[in-house]
């Protein structure tokens, strides 16, 4: 049975492709019983990986049944057929992040505060459920029709563990793209996997508001010796209070790396030098 009849028998009605992977795809459809659009992501498990299918998509389908918050994208149902996995999930109307930067070469300050903001709680909201995502990006992040954030694709996400003593115990697997990986996961070293989320959101901050990527990753020998060094070369224009918070999530050394809680309640998070609105 094709995914168009699949979809029918549970009251969708399928529409265009939103993007492609080598084993799963992503479609919008027509909700009949929620009178609403959605994406689907459609996940052949022939063609997925050992790893994956044993691995991370167990966790996946795990987490994004659990999590709720109104910054990450909603999931309506998960059902599987033989073959396949059907995840229904909340549309990301206004398209990806990164789609909405490149369209205005970087975004003003105070735009980018709301929306990493928003961002931010969402990633607080898993750290603490001890679940990390390990695979922020742009591209992750979808644009609701208000422009609200709403983070997605949790194929390399899990839940922490603790060793007898409540700490959290390093991860090892090298997950999500090298131009926001933290240099300690390029290394292959084992990482704290919070920790790595939080150089990923710093990489997610410069973009938005420079328009560009604060590392050139075609070569990540230099990309690393620079990152390694702390060299982060910052447009003119950026406030201090920005460039600041940056810097600090952009720090080689884990132990100096500001956490969720303090980038949530740094002055240029907080809006302090412009009135935020929600």
């Amino acid at each position: 049975m094709d995914d168009g009849a699949v979809l029918k028998k549970k009251g969708y009605v399928l529409g265009s492709t939103l993007g492609e992977s080598s084993f799963a795809k992503v479609k919008s459809a027509y909700s009949e019983r929620l009178k609403i659009n959605v994406a689907v992501k459609i996940t052949d498990r022939r063609k997925v990986p050992g790893e994956f299918l044993e691995k991370f998509l167990p966790r996946e389908l795990e987490i994004l049944s659990t999590v709720n918050h109104c910054s990450i994208i909603k999931i309506y149902e998960i059902f599987e057929t033989a073959g396949k996995v059907y995840i229904v999930m909340e549309l990301g109307v206004q398209g990806d992040l990164l789609e909405f930067i490149k369209s205005n070469r970087g975004l003003p300050e105070e735009v980018a505060c709301r929306m990493f903001r928003q961002l931010c709680c969402a990633v607080k909201y898993c750290h603490d459920l001890d679940v990390v995502h390990r695979d922020l990006k742009c591209d992750n992040i979808l644009l609701d029709k208000d422009m609200n954030v709403k983070l997605s694709d949790f194929g390399f996400s899990k839940r922490c563990f603790r060793d007898g003593n409540g700490k959290i115990l390093p991860s090892e697997t090298f997950c999500g793209s090298a131009a926001y990986a933290a240099p300690e996961v390029i290394q292959g070293v084992p990482y704290h996997p919070k920790v790595y989320d939080m150089w990923s959101l710093g990489v997610i901050l410069y973009v938005m508001v420079s328009g560009f990527m604060p590392y050139d990753d075609s070569n990540v020998k230099r990309m690393l010796r620079l990152q390694r060094e702390h060299r982060i070369l910052f447009p003119e224009f950026l406030s201090l209070e920005c460039k600041d918070l940056i810097f600090r999530m952009l720090q080689p050394d884990v132990s100096h790396r500001l956490r969720i809680e303090e980038v949530l309640n740094h002055p240029w998070v907080q809006g302090k030098s412009f009135k935020l609105r929600d």
